[in-house]
């Protein structure tokens, strides 16, 4: 019995150091987060790359009709310039929704058209339409389960979407029933991904042909291209050439080319792009959390969130370890993006950085 009781006793002893431990750590992690908004852009990316020998963050700003870059490496030395290869992650989604907008502006596709269209999928009441897909008000889920992640885990596989197939994507879609109605907004790597579909039937090929094909003569980008996990840097994400989820996050490119790409969209060079700036939905998801980080998604263009309030159109992106940020405001020609090859978790994200960044030079304006 008294075993028993000391037994317990050290049980109890060690519970209590966990909850104490636990409470301390999440003290500590408010603490810092709670300083964040009162941090420059300068403060933040010290910070972040702090002692860090393998970070390289680099920085693009167009100002003044002026386009410049910088590399930071470890303490926020400035390195040499170098075009490094990085995973934008979701900012793909906004090379998809561009591609959307071409397909609009050519008469062969509207926003009020729905899935079941171009899709061969089973007869229902109801498909959701590529406007809610785009602003991600269609009812989708961010991703559906599929058995393939289970495999993806037990072998180390970084990319939980890693060989989920079209195949095995089409009958997923094919067996969702949803209501006549527009969500609430909620943010869907598989919505984006079915508008990958859709585009493949329009332009009757596989998506990374199509995008490879619009990225190199449309854009006029030469080193950005759908992920071979292959680059400069470190730690990419596998894809399979048959992945249905690579619409939603499966480009690499440098900072040269986004650039270019940031150039392309607060410019007139392709005027169809504008479509993708304009409201289609307010989605109202400005918590009182983000806006104390100066984050806002007031409203939804075609692909883009936009800040009604800063004028900012915007997205940013990560996968297990790069995580970027881009930003413009038309009407004062400002916009800024950011490339970082660390985990998006990693002390400060570049989406914080980037609306600290993109709001001094507005101000600076």
């Amino acid at each position: 019995m008294f075993k028993f009781k000391k037994k317990m006793t050290i049980v109890l002893i060690l519970i209590l150091f966990i909850v104490v431990g636990v409470g301390v750590f999440f003290a500590v992690v408010s603490y810092k987060m709670s300083l964040i908004p009162e941090m420059t852009f300068e403060d933040m990316l010290a910070y972040t790359t702090k002692d860090n020998e393998n970070a390289i963050v680099t920085i693009g700003i167009i100002k003044d009709g002026e386009t410049n870059y910088t590399v930071y490496g470890e303490n926020a030395s400035v390195l040499k310039n170098a075009e490094y290869e990085y995973e934008i992650g979701s900012i793909t989604k906004t090379f998809t929704s561009s591609l959307l907008c071409k397909a609009i502006s050519e008469n062969k596709v509207s926003l009020k058209d729905s899935i079941d269209k171009y899709l061969e999928l089973p007869e229902k009441e109801y498909y959701p339409t590529l406007a809610r897909l785009v602003t991600h008000t269609s009812g989708y889920k961010g991703y559906y389960f599929d058995k393939q992640m289970i495999n993806n885990f037990f072998h180390g596989e970084k990319n939980d979407f890693y060989g989920i197939s079209n195949k095995a994507f089409s009958e997923k879609l094919a067996g969702i029933t949803l209501e006549n109605r527009e969500y609430i907004f909620n943010y869907s790597n598989f919505g984006i991904s079915v508008v990958g579909s859709v585009l493949s039937k329009i332009y009757g090929d596989n998506y990374p042909t199509i995008m490879d094909n619009y990225i190199k003569s449309e854009l006029k980008l030469e080193h950005t291209r759908i992920s071979d996990s292959k680059g400069n840097l470190s730690g990419y994400w596998n894809w399979k050439s048959d992945d249905a989820y690579v619409p939603a996050g499966g480009i690499i490119s440098t900072i040269g080319d986004m650039m270019k790409y940031l150039e392309l969209h607060m410019g007139e060079v392709l005027p169809y792009l504008s479509l993708g700036h304009e409201s289609i939905t307010k989605v109202n998801t400005t918590t009182k959390q983000y806006e104390k980080m100066g984050i806002r998604m007031d409203e939804m263009g075609i692909g883009w969130m936009i800040d009604t309030e800063k004028n900012i159109i915007w997205h940013n992106g990560a996968t297990s370890n790069f995580n970027s940020y881009i930003a413009f405001d038309k009407k004062n020609q400002v916009g800024i993006i950011i490339l970082s090859n660390l985990p998006p978790n990693y002390r400060i994200p570049a989406t914080l950085m980037g609306v600290k960044l993109m709001t001094t030079l507005q101000n600076q304006q």
